[in-house]
């Protein structure tokens, strides 16, 4: 047996704290070598965090996360180091990999396949690779790609395979989530590794940076596109395993359709540069490592941690130290208080209620309970002594009108004030609590209860609201009964209800899945089932609403596509679906 012991090192940065981040990637560097890791792994460009952006314009940006390379690069001694980071070269930057070993930058790969779809925008600042070097440590060859290589058949890991007889690829990633994307990518390692009989260590990122978060859940799959480890979701982790070269040779042998494989156009033997480490046997007695289970999160409890991990970071990583939530006694502002006290903790959680002459005991009732049950304080501001203000200074200017939507409005806008005051006094960031349902469709107040530094649920179905509630109830009791069954209300007229103003959101959120997520057009939605008049209805609302959601606070993406950067439509647009 010819065993490789290689760590993973699953890291949140900060982006831009490239010191801190630093400091934390020496750590794990030791924590490896503690453990006779031969390599220990970082994520992409977890130097300086994922994405940068327009950092990347910053010529000190640059700079400083190449002195910090340099100098982690002086510190590595007894152990091989994969590490993210920036580089600078012909007269270009490029997201890249360091392959550092005994004090020196051995090696440097540059990502090739630069994704610019989505909420990706890689083209806009990095020039692709075009080499393909491969490392030699001690008697083990192993290439490097970056995230999206891996993901084409015919990417880097192909010609690493045949032409540079590499026996492992480690791919280091700042692979977004999104609802089960971990299938996706087992699924897709599973297929890379049996094409190009190799083992791949797939080091994902984890933590929250604006509407994105990263799920970490590395994982290690053998030749024969077997799972043999796995990363914990949402956390930090150090994944070490063992891992048999000689199964990769193994594999070559029983796999004709490699030996006969020749690859065309855009990679040949001139693309591979081989590197030499070492070519000292390696070390084979080590302390044993623990193996572990193989547990994927189930659907709703990804969901909720991802969102808990995201609201979490964006708070601690923006330097709040508390935030503040307009509690209505309904389940969207309900459920934003439980991942808010799952993410900074009930003694940094404040709740505001805010009723008016429409609010029922109901409402008052359940949003008690909801904060008695999570152990956050309850302040109640009542806001009719101010909407009243509010009718008489605008008395002249509206008579003879009728009350509309214009009164439903000032209602939740005197809510807004009151939750920004508070913010503005004691400098708690407010979280809004509208659900992707009612930004889509637009009925959610500019200024009103759309104000605030981040929408925690912005994301998420309003059915899918329910679910999470239920999911969060199972590990304690939360939510109260009444508020899963009460119909959903904004409480701003007499007897007002969501449905009301909507269909109902089991026939809503399907249809805004088909068009936002799906791209399908009327005709198909409608032949999915849904009246055609409603699949209109809903349409032309979601179109009308552009300009609402473009001023809506950053919110964690959980569905393939978001809003914001998923999305991105002119506001200013006649072409329409329907006329």
């Amino acid at each position: 047996m010819k065993k490789l012991r290689l760590s993973l090192a699953q890291i949140n940065p900060v982006m831009g704290d490239i010191a801190g981040n630093s400091k934390k990637i020496l750590q794990y560097i030791d924590d490896a070598k503690k453990l006779a890791a031969d390599i220990v792994v970082f994520p992409e460009l977890s130097l300086c965090g994922y994405p940068p952006e327009d950092l990347l314009f910053n010529h000190k940006f640059v700079e400083d996360n190449l002195d910090h390379l340099k100098n982690i690069a002086k510190k590595v001694k007894g152990i091989t180091v994969v590490l993210g980071f920036v580089d600078k070269a012909n007269d270009d930057i490029y997201d890249a990999a360091a392959v550092i070993h005994e004090g020196k930058i051995a090696g440097i790969y540059h990502k090739i396949f630069l994704p610019n779809y989505g909420v990706f925008d890689e083209k806009r600042y990095f020039r692709p690779g075009s080499e393909l070097p491969v490392f030699v440590l001690k008697g083990i060859t192993f290439g490097v790609n970056i995230c999206e290589d891996i993901w084409f058949q015919d990417g880097p890991a192909a010609p690493q395979s045949l032409y540079g007889k590499v026996e492992v690829i480690i791919t280091t990633n700042a692979s977004p989530y999104h609802v089960q994307k971990w299938k996706l990518r087992k699924k897709m390692l599973a297929e890379r590794a049996a094409e190009n009989s190799v083992f791949i260590a797939y080091c994902n990122t984890v933590g929250g940076q604006d509407e994105l978060v990263f799920d970490g859940l590395s994982m290690v799959v053998n030749p024969k596109g077997e799972l043999l480890s796995l990363g914990k979701p949402f956390e930090e982790d150090l994944l070490t395993n063992d891992i048999n070269v000689v199964e990769s040779l193994q594999a070559r042998l029983r796999n004709p359709m490699r030996r006969n494989k020749k690859i065309e156009g855009l990679w040949d033997e001139k693309n591979i540069k081989r590197i030499v480490l070492s070519e000292e046997p390696l070390k084979q007695n080590k302390p044993r490592i623990k193996k572990r289970e193989i547990n994927f999160p189930g659907y709703s409890e990804e969901v909720y941690k991802s969102i808990v991990s995201g609201t979490g970071d964006y708070v601690k990583k923006n330097g709040f130290k508390k935030v503040v939530i307009g509690i209505s006694g309904g389940i969207d502002s309900a459920l934003t208080s439980a991942i808010a006290v799952d993410a900074v903790g009930k003694e940094n959680v404040a709740g505001v209620f805010m009723p008016s002459r429409y609010s029922s005991d109901s409402s008052r009732t359940d949003a008690e309970i909801v904060c008695k049950n999570l152990g956050i304080k309850l302040m109640t501001i009542p806001i009719e002594p101010v909407f009243k203000r509010y009718l008489e200074s605008l008395s002249i200017a509206f008579k003879g009108l009728k009350p509309d939507i214009t009164e439903e409005n000032i209602q939740a806008r005197i809510r807004g004030n009151i939750l920004m005051a508070l913010s503005n006094k004691f400098g708690w960031l407010v979280l809004t609590t509208g659900n992707k349902s009612e930004m889509a469709v637009g009925y959610a107040t500019l200024y009103g209860d759309m104000a605030g530094g981040f929408a925690v649920i912005k994301d998420v179905p309003k059915t899918l609201v329910y679910e999470l509630a239920n999911y969060r109830n199972s590990i304690s009791e939360v939510f109260p009964p009444g508020i899963f069954t009460k119909a959903p209300t904004a409480e701003l007229r007499e007897n007002q209800k969501d449905q009301d103003s909507l269909p109902p959101y089991e026939i809503l959120d399907p249809i805004l899945k088909a068009y936002i997520e799906e791209d399908r057009s009327p005709e198909e939605i409608s032949a999915m089932g849904f009246d055609a008049g409603i699949v209109k209805k809903v349409i032309n609302m979601i179109d009308r609403s552009e300009y609402k959601r473009r001023q809506s606070p950053p919110g964690i993406k959980i569905t393939p596509r978001a809003f914001g950067k998923d999305r991105r439509l002119p506001i200013t647009n006649r072409y329409k679906v329907y006329e």
